[in-house]
């Protein structure tokens, strides 16, 4: 598990925002595009890739290199 922030890691790789070694699916989001008016960045759940959006900064600390 490496912990790092939003803004570092690439649109589309999964992240969650709890330091899990094995999540479930609905703790896994998906970096998207960066919301220009929000200043924000946009994410969506891995599950559910068309209704649960949540818009987090950049500055978010998020968890990648879990098992998945």
């Amino acid at each position: 598990m490496k912990k790092t922030t939003l803004k570092e890691i690439k649109k589309g790789e999964m992240f969650t925002l709890k330091p899990l070694e094995y999540p479930k699916e609905t703790q896994v989001y998906i970096k998207d595009e960066y919301l220009r008016d929000e200043k924000k960045y946009g994410c969506i759940k891995w599950w559910d890739a068309l209704g649960n959006w949540r818009i987090l900064k950049g500055s978010t600390t998020v968890y990648t290199d879990f098992t998945f």
